[in-house]
């Protein structure tokens, strides 16, 4: 079976439909079962970083780069998956957000600063 790759996020989102109707995976797919897998993969990729310093986290070697590339891929996957079954175009919602973090974080008190936007 030839399996096309995906170019953008509406066809990544197709291809994650077509990928769980052909295993008839669409009954375990709930919201909830999709947002504790994406938690469980977010975590299998913080455990990459795990004891590493500041430093090491920045330079990483091939094998674990390719590591961290398959659980972050992971990560997208679980997400484009969970906003297809709740209807969220994540496109608009990521442009949505980044108007709202400019209000909450405006670059004359934000710039340099790590705190959070009720502090600044």
């Amino acid at each position: 079976m030839t399996t096309s790759i995906p170019g953008d996020l509406v066809e990544l989102r197709d291809a994650m439909r077509d990928f769980a109707t052909a295993r008839d995976w669409d009954r375990f797919h709930s919201p909830k079962n999709l947002a504790a897998a994406l938690s469980v993969e977010a975590a299998e990729l913080l455990e990459h970083f795990q004891w590493l310093t500041e430093q090491e986290s920045r330079e990483l070697d091939a094998a674990k780069r390719a590591a961290v590339a398959h659980e972050l891929a992971d990560v997208l996957l679980y997400l484009v998956r969970l906003a297809d079954r709740l209807d969220v175009d994540l496109l608009d919602a990521a442009r949505r957000k980044l108007v709202l973090n400019a209000e909450k974080y405006p670059v004359e008190k934000a710039r340099g600063s790590a705190r959070k936007y009720t502090e600044l």
